[in-house]
């Protein structure tokens, strides 16, 4: 199945529509559905429904992120407070 790819392209780019996944990875959006809904009840995955809009149809679809996983900061100054010295 395509689970390993799936995961990997959103431990990659965060959270991302089931239709986003299925263009990127080229995966059918109906099996990307089905290997979403095995993740998530693996609890490897959080997933919502979502209505987005475009054009005024309603487009109906899960959002979804890895569970548990935090992308490491990007390298680089910080903004913070500066201090008086």
């Amino acid at each position: 199945m395509h689970t390993d790819s799936i995961l990997l392209h959103l431990k990659k780019h965060g959270q991302l529509m089931d239709s986003e996944i299925a263009a990127k990875t080229g995966i059918a959006l109906p099996d990307v559905r089905v290997t979403l809904s095995d993740l998530a009840s693996q609890k490897q995955i959080s997933m919502c429904s979502m209505t987005t809009f475009k054009n005024g149809q309603p487009i109906e679809g899960f959002f979804c992120r890895a569970a548990g996983y935090m992308p490491s900061a990007a390298p680089g100054r910080k903004p913070g407070v500066k201090t008086k010295q």
